[in-house]
């Protein structure tokens, strides 16, 4: 093989093996919820949810108000839709990142 081929493999190895915890981490902070109420002005949602494991909240079932990265995605959702979301800590805050609803 000449080096140019195995620098082809090489690369290619280092992606596939790069992507794959990264595949591997968005799946496990996927939080299942339903939305109780929308404070758009605010940039808040209440949502009643699972455990957020990312963020080692454990308990099985709660609602709390949480704030939003960025407010638009507030307009995916509405009152009373069953939820997948994504949340972490930002500038110390428990924030949603990412919101669906279920399917």
């Amino acid at each position: 093989p000449t080096m140019k081929t195995f620098n082809c493999a090489a690369t290619a190895l280092a992606f596939s093996l790069g992507l794959t915890p990264v595949v591997a981490l968005a799946q496990t902070n996927t939080v299942h919820g339903e939305v109780k109420k929308i404070d758009t002005s605010a940039g808040k949602i209440t949502l009643k949810h699972g455990p957020i494991t990312n963020l080692d909240m454990t308990e099985p079932s709660k609602t709390m108000v949480i704030r939003v990265k960025d407010p638009a995605i507030l307009t995916k959702v509405a009152v009373g839709d069953k939820v997948t979301f994504e949340a972490d800590r930002v500038g110390g805050y428990i924030t949603v990142t990412e919101i669906q609803k279920a399917k």
